[in-house]
């Protein structure tokens, strides 16, 4: 789960962690008021949505005055943001933070998440803040230093001073490093997250350090130990095929392709994707309906593949081991039969009750096919989406 930025400033402010004065409203004119309570300028406005590069698309400004900061409330609030981190359909935008503009010396970078070479926790740092770390991790890997953090003992502020004093940092901004560096530690492990950045970390004109920008990351499958930050969730922020998916029981994430995949386990899923790809076809999507799908869940599955109205075929691979795959065959044919669609289907049923299914869906008149090994059926269904 993914939090706003004036959402991650307010967990960073739990842990005393430096962060500007910041407003956000939902309304143009309460932008406004926050400017003249915020004054004197300039002031910088950002639209909230959960995407990076929000400059690039123009939803982060500079304004000298209040009735500047109204027009680009005004501007933005209930529109969709595009940003080189979305999609074409960008993000809705349904507040602007404003916080006073800090005149800046320098842009660091600080940013925690798990090591999955050493499964660790591991804070990460650069002197290049202020731009993508993805870009700097592709052209300059050497500006990323990282320390890994023991579970058993935490954070450690001598790391913290190692790593202030390999940033350049000097004097008390070495001890405001250090207390950053320990307070998103502390947070990571607190609040059970995956992701943490904080970019820009500045250095003021005065010296000292500010958190700027906030990236905060949830672990999903831990929300149930923190009933306080579910409810920080903003849905509009998702593609509502995966709301519908997750409430199914399912998982269901949109790609770019025009090949549906319903697959039966994760790993399954992707290696039905990769041997799409290899053939020379592009998923529309991942989708997942688990071990023990059910028809109903097949049906619904198939209603959300069908929305996008780019999928030109549906394949799908189910294994049935707790599962049977007639039940499967009979969610595919009242989901076909409901929707009323005339989009291929190619289906590869193996194991539990695999031919009863197959029996089914050859029988039923309507435009499905079946093969009897995977590579088969993805031919199949390239074959459909291409031509």
């Amino acid at each position: 789960m993914n939090l706003h930025e004036y959402q991650s400033k307010e967990l960073l402010k739990q842990y005393n962690l430096p962060v500007p004065e910041f407003k956000v409203s939902t309304k143009a004119i309460g932008i406004g008021k926050a400017a003249y309570e915020l004054s004197p300028g300039p002031f910088v406005c950002k639209c909230q949505v959960h995407a990076g590069a929000r400059g690039k698309g123009g939803g982060v400004c500079v304004v000298q005055t209040p009735a500047e900061a109204e027009a680009f409330a005004a501007k933005w609030i209930g529109t969709r943001l595009v940003t080189p981190q979305t999609d074409s359909q960008g993000k809705l935008v349904s507040k602007v933070l404003i916080e006073r503009a800090t005149d800046i010396v320098r842009e660091l970078y600080i940013g925690a998440t798990i090591d999955r070479t050493t499964a660790h926790l591991t804070i990460m740092a650069s002197e290049c803040g202020g731009m993508s770390i993805e870009e700097i991790a592709a052209s300059n890997p050497e500006k990323i230093l990282r320390v890994p953090i023991d579970e058993l003992v935490g954070p450690q502020p001598y790391q913290g001073r190692e790593l202030a004093y390999k940033l350049g940092l000097k004097g008390k901004q070495v001890t405001e490093f250090t207390k950053i560096f320990v307070g998103i530690a502390r947070m990571f492990i607190d609040k059970d997250l995956s992701l943490i950045e904080i970019n820009p970390l500045a250095v003021a004109a005065d010296g000292s350090l500010l958190c700027l920008d906030a990236k905060i990351n949830l672990d999903s499958y831990a929300l149930y130990r923190h009933a306080d930050l579910v409810e920080l969730d903003d849905p509009s922020q998702e593609d509502p095929r995966i709301a519908r998916a997750s409430a199914s029981g399912f998982s269901y994430v949109p790609l770019q392709g025009n090949i549906g995949c319903l697959v039966n386990g994760a790993g399954l899923a992707m290696g039905t994707m990769d041997i799409i790809a290899n053939l020379g076809g592009k998923p529309a999507n991942f989708l997942d309906v688990g071990g023990a799908a059910t028809k109903e869940r097949v049906m619904e599955a198939f209603k959300i593949i069908l929305e996008d109205k780019s999928v030109k075929c549906i394949l799908v691979n189910i294994f049935g081991g707790i599962v049977r795959c007639d039940l499967i065959a009979q969610g595919i044919l009242g989901a076909v039969s409901e929707v009323g669609s005339d989009v291929p289907v190619v289906v590869r049923l193996e194991g539990n009750h695999a031919q009863d299914g197959a029996s089914l869906l050859q029988s039923s008149g309507l435009n499905i096919t079946s093969a009897s090994t995977l590579r088969e059926a993805a031919t199949l269904a390239v074959a459909k989406a291409q031509g």
